[in-house]
């Protein structure tokens, strides 16, 4: 893929719909894609030599004629063995799951203490930086849980929303964050500890009964009422997924800082 012939500048497309395009001999090294669907998408004779790809839905994908799907997620549950858990219907293995997860995280925590100072307000490639994937982790245990949790203000104003809220909720401020909140790095983990102790109040009690009960979901999720079951997967999900993101970010930062 050397041919570059009347090559254009480069552009930036957001909200374009480019359903059914063809590119062919197209150059597109160092090209930035986020929120992107590629569903369908054909490729051939392509070269993704260094290229990263995070937070996708690839179940069906396949390259050079192998579904890669069920090869990645083997690695991350290898990697993160709560994932085996984290669709289950068990109390108990919910409860497993989550004290997985809540390990794993406070050892991220320690983590990035022990590096250098402000190494959790650094963003790496444009992402939420550690401190805010965690005030992002007190916003989704409020969106999915916090009707089960009977939060009162439902949201805490330190929560960071998902990056596309705005196409379901007008004004964010309205859910009671505060877009423009600074708290200090104490003051977000003090706040996501009362978060994930109540998380963890909620499942030492759990029973098939109890979370097959329908709950109040975040207005993202639709009018109907959905199962305590199902707003536990999702924060099981988010949890993992959010982990594995701040990880990736804590390598990359701890990677510069190495003398050259």
């Amino acid at each position: 893929m050397t041919e570059q012939s009347g090559r254009p500048s480069a552009t930036d497309f957001e909200h374009v719909d480019l359903t059914g395009a063809s590119f062919r001999k197209v150059q597109l090294n160092d090209a930035r894609f986020r929120m992107v669907d590629m569903s369908g998408a054909r490729m051939r004779d392509v070269s993704l030599s260094g290229s990263e790809i995070d937070g996708a839905e690839i179940d069906g994908l396949r390259i050079n004629g192998v579904e890669v799907a069920p090869l990645i997620e083997a690695e991350l549950t290898r990697l993160q063995p709560a994932r085996s858990l984290r669709r289950s219907s068990d109390p108990n293995e919910l409860r497993a799951a989550w004290a997985a997860i809540e390990l794993a995280w406070a050892t991220a925590y320690r983590r990035a203490a022990a590096m250098p100072a402000g190494t959790v307000d650094v963003c790496v490639e444009e992402e939420w930086s550690f401190a805010e994937t965690v005030r992002h982790m007190v916003f989704v245990t409020d969106a999915w849980l916090g009707a089960v949790l009977g939060s009162e203000p439902r949201f805490h104003p330190w929560g960071v929303a998902f990056s596309d809220v705005g196409e379901f909720v007008e004004d964010v401020a309205a859910l009671g964050v505060d877009v423009d909140a600074t708290p200090s790095w104490g003051d977000v983990l003090a706040v996501r500890a009362e978060r994930v102790a109540r998380v963890c109040e909620l499942l030492s009690t759990a029973t098939p009964e109890s979370l097959s009960e329908l709950t109040a979901g975040p207005v993202w999720a639709g009018d109907e009422p959905i199962t305590v079951l199902r707003c536990v997967w999702v924060v099981l999900r988010e949890e993992l997924e959010h982990l594995r993101f701040a990880e990736r970010d804590l390598d990359v930062i701890e990677a510069d800082a190495q003398p050259r």
